[in-house]
């Protein structure tokens, strides 16, 4: 089982590294790990094992933030509706890549985190609005999905984490609270 324990953080260099292509057919361990990725997302979200076990919650997570430099990530992200036990989306990807995007941006309103910096940084982090992304999943199948909103920024953090990209280096470093013109902060009417 993934823990906190496992999650490097920020200032090892496997953070900044360029990760690797998976092989296909998908080798063994890196099932595995995607699977073990994938549970502890879900692990995380669950209060009592949280608790249990010191894990900080996250809806997505790259191979890199567990020391391995491989092109595989893990998103979990829980349904808005309370009622519902379905994820609204839930996914493994290997050799994730996106394909086209839109101009329009996006943003959290209250910036990004992430489970390999434990520090609280401020600041707007623009992201596409939209993506179109190609992977492979654990069996080997290829899949072409459109994102947008929340699945689509988590997916371009994750893809960030797998060529060496943290969220603060899209802040504006002489102003992190500007927004750039025409972005659309998510959940903003």
């Amino acid at each position: 089982m993934i823990t906190m324990d496992d999650v490097i953080r920020e200032g090892h260099p496997t953070l900044r590294e360029i990760a690797e292509a998976i092989t296909i057919p998908v080798p063994e361990e890196m099932k595995q790990l995607g699977e073990e990725m994938l549970q502890f997302l879900i692990n995380s979200q669950d209060p009592e094992i949280a608790e249990r076990h010191a894990l900080r919650a996250g809806v997505g997570i790259a191979a890199p933030q567990v020391n391995v430099s491989k092109q595989l990530l893990a998103v979990h992200l829980p349904s808005q509706d309370e009622e519902d036990d379905e994820p609204e989306y839930s996914v493994i990807m290997v050799n994730p890549r996106i394909i086209s995007h839109s101009v329009q941006q996006t943003c959290l309103p209250d910036g990004e985190g992430c489970l390999s910096v434990d520090r609280e940084v401020e600041g707007f982090v623009p992201r596409h609005k939209r993506i179109t992304v190609e992977y492979v999943d654990l069996n080997g199948h290829s899949h072409k999905e459109r994102l947008r909103g929340f699945p689509a920024i988590v997916v371009q953090h994750e893809i960030d984490h797998l060529n060496g990209v943290m969220f603060y280096d899209r802040i504006d470093p002489e102003n992190p609270l500007a927004l750039p013109d025409g972005i659309d902060i998510l959940g903003a009417n």
